[in-house]
């Protein structure tokens, strides 16, 4: 019965209730700087992943930290992550001076 339902629902309810294909995926992204960054260094390589990797895959990323850092990457528009996202994010840390990188797999950002 329960597909039954699915099927019958409007775009306008679907939109509503972010299903089908107004559903939105993002990931969580948390990791440590090595103990030898400083400050500086902190705030230019957070700097980077922004101007890098974030703004130009029209992605947000809603974080915070200081020497462990986590947060949330999705898009900036109504719209999905992909697995090149969470590559994208993956391959600029794995270049950085930081250690314990988790990147979740795609969760649904209203119903994960």
């Amino acid at each position: 019965m329960a597909v039954k339902l699915q099927a019958k629902r409007n775009a306008r309810l679907r939109k509503k209730l972010r299903t089908d294909e107004f559903q939105e995926l993002g990931f969580d992204v948390a990791w440590v700087f090595n103990a030898d960054v400083s400050e500086e260094q902190i705030d230019a390589i957070v700097d980077q992943f922004i101007d890098e990797v974030i703004e130009p895959n029209q992605l947000g990323f809603s974080g915070e930290g200081h020497k462990a850092w986590e947060g949330l990457v999705c898009t900036q528009q109504l719209g999905k992550c992909t697995e090149a996202h969470r590559a994208a994010v993956e391959a600029f840390f794995a270049k950085q001076p930081v250690s314990e990188l988790k990147v979740s797999e795609l969760f649904d950002l209203w119903w994960g």
